[in-house]
């Protein structure tokens, strides 16, 4: 009997047509003779929807609320139902595990991560704690600095720091950080609403700009050096997480912005395996792995990295939900390590399994 995957994506917020795209990709690449896919959609406004079943589809079309309604059940009958106008509600059917695809909040924040714990169905990815503390910018540091891994410098600005004490705000940056800074909501991705600032009279505005994203904010001490990245894949039972060669993103523009990314894409390539030394590339092999476990991750993250001149390390940022599409980085940088895209997708919905839910 093939296995029942609910491949759930869109999501309510500013990368609902990635998450799109990424579950077309993993649509047509999944071993159908081993997995049946049931695909679940989210719509923008947060209705659960039964999603398209053609990845063409998928791709080009947002989601949109139809009859077809999911609600999620918990206690004695959990699991994915079919909502019917008269409130009645069918079953959709045994799911054996969910493949989360739904990127930012309300997506890879530990929020689905709960409600599908709550419904008993395993799913790939990182737990609660590390999906929520990844998501977090101000919350990541704190738990990257506990765990001796080298971040760089960063003033919070959240709603209430900036309505009471705009003044003090504005004046840590001033003592702690250097000229460029960037201005980042905490919990958005893609580089939704993030701002270079090159001096202290465009500050305001940038804040301003990423609270229309997010409530809280930090302003981050930018740091002149190359940007590498890690895959991580969790370890089966107790074995140690594995990690992948390092990837380079090479820009032509200035940094990568959210149009870099997805529009101008002909602004960056990517060097894999990235062109360093072999004992900074051990070295950062190892830190993502230790960020793998600081955060009590599984199945899979992402980790960035700012190289400098200097040969110095610094820890950006980790991605628990990080792109996932054929051409994105991570299945990349698996790919060039060894493990194919269709591979890895099996991979990860085998770890799901073996995991299970719970307290583990």
């Amino acid at each position: 009997m093939k296995k029942r995957v609910a491949l759930i994506y869109g999501g309510i917020s500013g990368e609902h047509s990635i998450s799109c795209l990424t579950a077309a990709s993993v649509m047509r690449a999944i071993d159908s003779n081993t997995y049946e896919v049931v695909p679940i959609a989210i719509a923008q406004d947060g209705t659960w929807v039964l999603g398209k079943t053609d990845p063409d589809d998928v791709e080009k079309h947002e989601v949109t609320v139809s009859d077809n309604k999911i609600s999620l059940e918990c206690g004695p009958n959990p699991g994915f139902h079919i909502l019917h106008d008269d409130g009645t509600t069918t079953p959709l059917g045994h799911i054996d595990v969910a493949f989360p695809l739904v990127h930012g909040s309300f997506g890879e924040d530990g929020t689905l991560q709960g409600a599908l714990e709550m419904m008993g169905i395993p799913y790939v990815g990182c737990g609660v704690f590390a999906s929520a503390a990844g998501m977090d910018k101000h919350f990541m540091k704190i738990v990257l600095e506990s765990a001796g891994l080298p971040v760089a410098p960063y003033v919070l600005a959240d709603t209430r720091s900036w309505a009471r004490r705009r003044e003090a705000v504005l004046a840590e940056v001033e003592e702690k950080l250097t000229y460029p800074v960037y201005v980042k909501p905490a919990r958005a991705g893609s580089s939704l609403g993030i701002s270079r600032v090159a001096g202290p009279e465009a500050l305001v505005e940038a804040v301003e700009v990423a609270h229309k994203v997010d409530p809280k904010v930090i302003i981050e001490q930018g740091i002149k050096g190359r940007e590498l990245e890690c895959a991580v894949l969790g370890g089966h039972g107790l074995d140690a997480p594995r990690t992948s060669v390092l990837g380079e993103i090479v820009l032509q523009a200035q940094w990568y912005d959210y149009d870099t990314k997805y529009k101008d894409t002909d602004g960056f390539h990517m060097s894999i395996p990235a062109v360093i030394p072999e004992e900074d590339s051990d070295t950062m092999r190892r830190m993502a792995a230790q960020l793998f476990e600081a955060f009590d991750c599984e199945g899979m993250t992402r980790a960035d990295f700012f190289y400098t001149e200097n040969r110095e390390i610094y820890v950006n940022e980790h991605n628990t939900v990080p792109g996932f599409t054929s051409v994105s980085m991570y299945p990349i940088l698996w790919d060039k390590t060894g493990i194919p895209y269709r591979e890895l997708i099996t991979e990860l919905i085998s770890l799901a399994l073996e995991r299970g839910v719970g307290l583990r």
